[in-house]
Parts: structure tokens; sequence; C-alpha cells
């Protein structure tokens, strides 16, 4: 699987209006899944051993997990996409762009759980990290090549006007190519995140934790109400940052392209 190439500049008024409308009814609907499972599979009678995984501590525990796995992947590939993608657009560097495209391109078209298990075998370990580092190699490509994308997409005519105004090259990316890109570099951050939620629910297989133990919980003990809990807290939380990538995308974009 490859990331397509995302232009958030060109979306159409109906496009977006139909995106800021789906900002006020998608965290209405996670609210809704969320209370509505936890409300149903805490008013069952269960069992002594439902009762191991369902229950107010574990399930806040793995959930923080799963977040805290989110965001060192998503910290991860922000602290290595961003930089790379600004460097292989600078002159003397456009020749290594298909190398570096083209390994994030294999850890993306790996499966995921492949990378998992490689690195578990490559260092005989498991924990947090072993589960966070596969899951940000495959959540890299959107970032890097939307990067790449933004600033190939900047007018050399607003750089030129910048180089006449007397700024170094340095300046005018900080303060014209970046800001002109962040549209393009939120729209992959935003794909990332996702990848990065619905992936993490594999951590659990390198004890690194997360809501994949409910979920797995549930299927080695034919155990249906841990499993829809376990489930449908992961479907919630791929909404929710979701959500938040839109809010992003909505407004901290520049303004002239809000």
């Amino acid at each position: 699987m490859t990331a397509a190439l995302v232009d958030p500049t060109n979306a159409a008024p109906t496009d977006r209006r139909s995106e800021r409308g789906r900002l006020f009814v998608q965290p209405i609907l996670i609210l809704i899944l969320v209370v509505g499972v936890l409300g149903w599979a805490f008013t069952r009678d269960l069992s002594a051993t439902q009762k191991v995984s369902i229950n107010a501590a574990n399930i806040a525990e793995r959930t923080r997990e799963h977040v805290l796995i989110t965001v060192a992947v998503v910290a991860i590939v922000v602290a290595v996409a961003v930089p790379l993608g600004i460097l292989l657009t600078r002159p003397g560097f456009t020749k290594l762009a298909p190398i570096f495209i083209g390994i994030a391109n294999i850890g993306q078209a790996a499966p995921a759980i492949g990378l998992l298990v490689l690195l578990f075998l490559a260092t005989k370990t498991t924990g947090f990290w072993i589960g966070v580092l596969p899951i940000a190699f495959y959540s890299l490509l959107p970032v890097l090549r939307n990067t790449m994308l933004g600033l190939h997409e900047v007018d050399p005519a607003v750089i030129d006007a910048g180089r006449g105004q007397g700024m170094t090259a340095r300046r005018v990316l900080r303060k014209v190519e970046l800001p002109l890109a962040v549209p393009y570099i939120l729209a992959g951050l935003r794909t990332a995140l996702v990848l990065a939620v619905g992936t993490a629910t594999l951590s659990f297989l390198v004890s690194a934790g997360g809501l994949g133990i409910l979920i797995d919980t549930g299927y080695r003990l034919r155990d249906n109400v841990t499993l829809v809990v376990g489930a449908v807290l992961a479907v919630s939380l791929a909404l929710l940052v979701d959500w938040c990538g839109a809010l992003a995308e909505e407004f901290l974009g520049p303004k002239g392209l809000r």
C-alpha cells in the first residue's frame, strides 16, 4: 500500500462545508460509541473472568498505553519525516529523494505485523519501543511525501519575491515555504495518526500494551463482551485522532488558504 498525494488546498467549497460539518458530528458519534459500549458492558452480568478485563482501571490503562504508543509514533514520524522532506527538496539532495521514498514505501507496503515480528526477532526483546518503532516506520510515508509535495508546490515566483527582498535561503524556507506547505504536512500527519492508532492494536504482540490486549483476550476466551469493548474503543480512538487531525488542518494552516 502506498500513500496517495494529498492536496488540501484544492478542496471545493462544498467539500470544505462538508468537512466543517463533520467536525461537529464526529465527536458526537465518538461519544455515543464510547458511552454506549461501556454502558452496555458494565450493566451486564459479567463473569469473574470478564471482570478482570472489563473494569474501569484496566480499560483506562489499556487506553492510556494505546495513546502513549500513538503519541510516540507521531513524534518520531514528525521528527524524522519533516526534516528529511525539507532536506530532499533542497538543491544538491533531490537525487536522493527516490532512495528515501523507496525505503518509506517498503515500510508501508510491508505488513505491520511482519515489521513487529522482525524487530522482535532481531532484538530478542519486547516492550514499548519494540512496539513503537515498527509502527513509526509503517506510518512514515504520508508525512514524508506530503512535506516534499507541499514544498514543491510553492510558487517559485513567491520564493523569488522573498529572495528579492533580501531574505536568505534559510529565512525563505522558514517564512515562506514552510508556512505554505503546512496544509500538506498536516494532511499527511492526519493520515499517519490514523495509521498509528490502527496498527497500535498489534503492539500487544510484543508486550507493548494497548487496546489490542482486550481484543486478543476476547478472541482467545471467546468472550464477545471484551472483544466488542476493545474493538469499539480502538475504532473510537481512531475517529478521535482523525477529528483532531481535521481540526489541525482547519485552524493551523495559513489564514489565506483556509
